[in-house]
Parts: structure tokens; C-alpha cells; sequence
């Protein structure tokens, strides 16, 4: 083959992969976000979570209040789901079994599961839930008021935070919360009553691996007041995105 012809070639395939390529981009993550349920306000800040999604062209949200009722055909078309639910507090017996594996097997085949904030504070009799959230309110998890404090990212090459600086929050710290020894942590903050243990320090951000599948937690995220915060919705977006395995 001369270069003439390679050149041609190059010119007529040329733009076709550009086009290929930004019209691939263009296809939003498509996200499920769990509710109906939650210690918290989750009628104020579910609506908020769709609205920061909703506000990135790069996603597309979806809200179910039934999560108990999840199963294989429902998550189908979608690359993420983003979890602001809990029962808390009960603990145990929760969803169906066959809700159970499909997520499981959601996460098995590459899906991205989102925990916001207490959304970990459930499913003690489901094993696999730790390994893919990372992070739980355990036994010893406690909290103090709400109040400003500094987080720090300790883990600045992961993609989720990389280019991203310390930043200050006013938000309630989970201090002693339950981690599962796999997980990644991105970001810390100190709680003062650990104040003359330079070590210690609670993570507020951590990523999880399960199957082919990512899982990122946000320990952050009380109330709408503090999902208002620019450093909060950014870890959201980028940490999404990241569990889908897209670039953010």
C-alpha cells in the first residue's frame, strides 16, 4: 500500500472516529439512586442529589423508592447505582434475596455502586455490602455535633481527587466507622477528641473494588446544607464517574 493511499484512507477514517468518539462521550452515565428511606432527610436531600446530577450533563438520574424490590432487569440500563437509603434502625432482613444479587451481580459484570453518607448504616447480615460500600456505622461509630472541620486528601494521584486541594466542611465527622481492611482511602479529616494521636484520623472518602465493578463512599453529606458544598459535589461527580469508569 503507498502513502497516497494510506493518506486517503486516513482522511476518509479520520473523521469518522472523531465523530465516533465524541458521539460515545456524548451517552450520559445513567445512574439509579435509592430512596424512600433514611434517618435522615432524604425527601429534602435525594431531590438535591438528582439536581447536582442533573446539573452535569455527563449523567442522567433515575430515583426509585423501592430498592427492596431491586432485581436484574431493572438495573439493566443502568451504569451506576447511587444509594441515599437506609432502615436504619433496622439492621437486618431488609431486601429480598433475589434484590440482594442483583446487585451483586451488577457489580459483578463492571457496574458502579455510590454510598452517600448514611446510607451505609444498613444491611449488617449482608456481608458483601461492606466490601462494596467499604465503610460502615458500626458499633463503636459514633458522632459529634455538627461543625467545620478540614479534609484532607491523602491519596492526591487517584483519579477522583487528583488535581483537588484540602478543603474545609461544616458537616457531623463519623469517627470509628467500620471499614473493610480492602478499602482505598482518599480523604481524611481529625476528630478532636483524637487530637494527641497525630495517626488517627477518620476517612470521609474511600473507593472499593468488587468483581469488575467500583464502588466509591462519601461519608459526607448530613443534609442539603452541606451537599451545597463546591468540594462535596465535585468528589460526588468525579467519584461517580470513576465507578462507571469513565473519565471525569
Amino acid at each position: 500500500m503507498n502513502r497516497f493511499f494510506k493518506l486517503f484512507l486516513l482522511c476518509i477514517c479520520l473523521p469518522l472516529v472523531v465523530n465516533g468518539a465524541v458521539h460515545a462521550k456524548s451517552k450520559p452515565v445513567r445512574i439509579l439512586i435509592l430512596s424512600g428511606n433514611n434517618n435522615h432527610d432524604w425527601k429534602a436531600t435525594t431531590p438535591f442529589i438528582q439536581s447536582v446530577f442533573a446539573g452535569n450533563s455527563q449523567f442522567a438520574a433515575d430515583v426509585t423508592e423501592r430498592p427492596d424490590t431491586l432485581n436484574a432487569r431493572m438495573l439493566k440500563s443502568y451504569h451506576v447505582i447511587v444509594s441515599n437509603w437506609n432502615a436504619f434502625p433496622d439492621q437486618t432482613g431488609l431486601w429480598t434475596d433475589e434484590a440482594k444479587q442483583a446487585v451483586l451481580d451488577f457489580m459483578k459484570k463492571g457496574g458502579g455502586f455510590v454510598c452517600i453518607h448514611a446510607a451505609s448504616a444498613t444491611h449488617q447480615d449482608w456481608r458483601e455490602y461492606l466490601q462494596i460500600t467499604g465503610g460502615r456505622w458500626g458499633d463503636k461509630t459514633h458522632h459529634g455535633a455538627m461543625h467545620t472541620f478540614n479534609v484532607h486528601i491523602c491519596n492526591p494521584n487517584h483519579p477522583v481527587v487528583k488535581g483537588m486541594a484540602d478543603f474545609d466542611i461544616r458537616d457531623e465527622l463519623w469517627v470509628d466507622m467500620e471499614c473493610d481492611p480492602n478499602v482505598e482511602v482518599l480523604c481524611t479529616a481529625k476528630a478532636e477528641e483524637y487530637r494527641d494521636l497525630p495517626d488517627k484520623t477518620e476517612p470521609v472518602a474511600l473507593v472499593t473494588r468488587y468483581g469488575k465493578g467500583r464502588g466509591f463512599y462519601l461519608v459526607l453529606g448530613h443534609d442539603t446544607d452541606v451537599m451545597k458544598n463546591e468540594a462535596w459535589q465535585t468528589l460526588l461527580l468525579r467519584g461517580t464517574a470513576w465507578a462507571k469508569g469513565v473519565k471525569s
